[in-house]
């Protein structure tokens, strides 16, 4: 567990250049010849905030190939329709032809794609299968929206996010994993375990607007304005959830301390990222940001503990 994690934030008005300002903040060029995995949010085909703009995935895989990496690969799985048909409506096919990455399209796989999960403790009466592009690549890069989520754990950000890497059937194995997701009352705790097992090395949070209530295809639209970015899970959970409440949000986001939340909690308790709000360095990239970094710091100070 890291002793501090710094989120990036900036205001700038151009996605591709918000992107790319947050990215400037790491070094991508460890990306250089080993191979990354990108998980985006394409859990529906529905437009921005529901799905990834996909501006901001041409601008996020753009930088990583440019460190020349051996392999780019999106990893996605949608929740909402057919993944495939999901990707194509969306323009991440084209994108990746013309950019030159992969993309796993996770129902498609056969059992060989998977890697089993089994571990005491699980929330997941069988345990669970992630995608072995995501578990045996170098670096995972993701990127996630900033949403509420209305068919269960309160709020998609990055730790939900992750969902989207693990089956929902294992062909020859008759078994709904998201079934037991989705009926499960432990169900937040359930989705931050996906993450102990898997390696995330930068989110990139797009933020420039979201949805306060209802989620993940549809909401009540607001418009923080910002692009944010850290190596920690937890902690750009915890500022998402602080954004969230800055605007005024659902009972269920709104009530409680923001580390009590079941999600975040419970990714704390595995050593998924940092422990308490008091950990959590907020860095504005610009005047823009620094004006949202503040309202986050607020609710951090007020609700974080």
């Amino acid at each position: 567990m890291r002793d501090q994690a710094d989120v990036f934030i900036t205001g700038k008005k151009d996605r591709k250049a918000g992107v790319q300002s947050v990215l400037g903040a790491f070094d991508l060029s460890v990306f250089s010849g080993l191979s990354v995995a990108v998980k985006a949010n394409f859990n529906s085909a529905d437009p921005f905030p529901a799905s990834t703009h996909i501006d901001t995935l041409d601008a996020l895989c753009g930088a990583i190939l440019e460190q020349h990496p051996t392999r780019v690969t999106l990893v996605e799985r949608s929740g909402m329709g057919n993944t495939r048909g999901v990707l194509e409506n969306a323009g991440v096919l084209e994108l990746a032809r013309d950019r030159g990455f992969v993309v796993t399209v996770l129902d498609e796989l056969d059992r060989r794609g998977w890697q089993e999960i089994q571990a005491a403790g699980l929330h997941w009466s069988r345990g669970f299968f992630l995608a072995k592009d995501i578990a045996r690549a170098d670096y995972v890069v993701q990127t996630c929206c900033l949403k509420t989520h209305r068919y269960g754990g309160d709020f998609t950000l990055s730790l939900k996010n992750m969902v989207g890497t693990i089956a929902r059937r294992l062909p020859g194995l008759d078994y709904d994993f998201m079934n037991e997701l989705h009926t499960s009352p432990r169900q937040k705790s359930m989705i931050a375990e996906i993450s102990k097992f898997c390696r995330t090395d930068i989110i990139v949070m797009d933020a420039t607007l979201g949805f306060s209530s209802g989620g993940p295809d549809k909401g009540k639209l607001i418009e923080p304005g910002v692009i944010l970015a850290s190596r920690d899970r937890v902690a750009i959970d915890a500022a998402g959830v602080a954004l969230l409440r800055a605007s005024g949000t659902v009972p269920a986001v709104m009530k409680g301390m923001i580390f009590e939340q079941e999600q975040i909690a419970r990714a704390v308790e595995l050593g998924v990222g940092i422990g308490s709000a008091d950990r959590i360095r907020l860095v504005p990239l610009d005047e823009p940001g620094r004006g949202v970094a503040e309202q986050v710091q607020h609710q951090l100070d007020r609700d974080g503990q």
